[in-house]
């Protein structure tokens, strides 16, 4: 009998949702570009505005301060190209999109360390406000992709406002699993995606506050207001959105749920077991630990074998393994950043997906004593 996998990897990406299946099916089996000013081009912009409506109520903001974009990567990068700041703050535990981005040209004081569990050191950032050009950007993650830290973005916009600058919130993995809201978060832009929740990959969106400054720097056909020139993606714009609406019905419960999961599987894991960012609040659904002496990229194969999804805490670039910038930002030892592993809950996540995790982690930290043993 063949074992149906397990699936423990949603911060990578989610199982798209059957409902934005079946409407993504019907918006591409549909001709018709959303620019042109017959029928099918007309039904095909009410299509995307209907979605636009959709994810802006879902944090907040006007329909027409939501930009669409190919992911969440290229709205962040929108946002820091187009934000016409004089210097940009970002944290050491941002996302590659804006850390890379930032540090190639970004000198190394202006890159905020954060504590032991990941959050952000305030007084640094506000001694970094001081001292940058103005106006400066800052940009944030509202939840770390890795640990599941939450940030306290609304402290972090305080400062922002005090120094007037401006306050970019990378909210791609918090957006369907948290409640996020671009007004109480105090942010100038805010970034969401798609595959997060749900929706299909390949379509994310920058989102604006009221008056907040944006210069167009890409030139073409004019969609997006200007601001993002390029043909819609329109079925996949349509499965965003539908994603969106269904992720936020009972979030509080779902959260709840998923919360549940995730404690179920930190209490089930050896004595041993270390979790990152135990003691920071933490997205429901996410935890990255690391069992002493057993190593990242091993014990994800071994846990494939096993039938269960689970991700390494470490990246790989041209078949080489690094240690996580985000845990060394921690300053965790070395030798334990290596061994980091991370799992992630979500809307199709059971108890028995997580025993499951926890039967076949078992399984390999018994298969290791063994090996040491002998």
């Amino acid at each position: 009998m063949t074992r149906t996998p397990i699936y423990c990897d949603y911060n990578a990406g989610a199982p798209l949702r059957a409902e934005a299946a079946v409407a993504m099916a019907r918006a591409m089996a549909q001709a018709g570009n959303a620019s042109s000013v017959h029928s099918f081009g007309r039904r095909a912009r009410a299509q995307i505005e209907d979605a636009r409506e959709k994810i802006g109520a879902g944090v907040g903001a006007a329909a027409e301060n939501v930009v669409f974009t190919s992911g969440a990567s290229e709205a962040l990068q929108l946002a820091m190209t187009s934000a016409g700041a004089a210097s940009l703050i970002i944290s050491a535990v941002e996302h590659d999109a804006v850390f890379e981005h930032a540090t190639r040209g970004l000198k190394a004081d202006r890159v905020a360390p954060v504590d032991a569990n990941g959050v952000l050191d305030l007084e640094a950032l506000a001694r970094l406000l001081a001292d940058a050009p103005k106006p400066a950007l800052v940009a944030l993650q509202l939840a770390n992709n890795e640990t599941g830290v939450i940030q306290p973005v609304p402290k972090v916009a305080a400062l922002c406002r005090e120094r007037g600058a401006l306050l970019l919130v990378d909210a791609a993995q918090a957006f369907g699993r948290i409640p996020v809201d671009i007004a109480d978060l105090d942010a100038t832009y805010l970034v969401v995606s798609s595959h997060k929740l749900g929706g299909p990959t390949g379509v994310g969106a920058l989102i604006l506050a009221p008056g907040a400054p944006f210069a167009t720097t890409r030139f073409g056909g004019g969609q997006e207001r200007g601001r993002r020139p390029g043909t819609e993606n329109a079925g996949a714009i349509v499965g965003f959105g539908v994603a969106v609406e269904w992720a936020l019905r009972d979030l509080a419960e779902e959260s709840a749920r998923v919360a549940a999961l995730r404690d179920r599987f930190e209490a089930g894991l050896p004595g041993d077991a270390v979790v990152f960012g135990a003691d920071a609040k933490r997205l429901p659904n996410t935890s990255n630990f690391a069992l002493p002496g057993l190593a990242a990229e091993t014990a994800v194969i071994a846990m494939d074998l096993e039938g269960v999804a689970i991700s390494s805490g470490a990246a790989c670039s041209s078949g080489k393994v690094r240690s996580s910038r985000v845990l060394a930002a921690m300053r965790v030892e070395a030798a334990l950043a290596k061994a980091a592993l991370r799992v992630s809950f979500g809307h199709e996540s059971k108890e028995s997906d997580v025993d499951e995790a926890l039967n076949a982690l078992a399984k390999i930290t018994a298969r290791r004593a063994q090996g040491a043993a002998a």
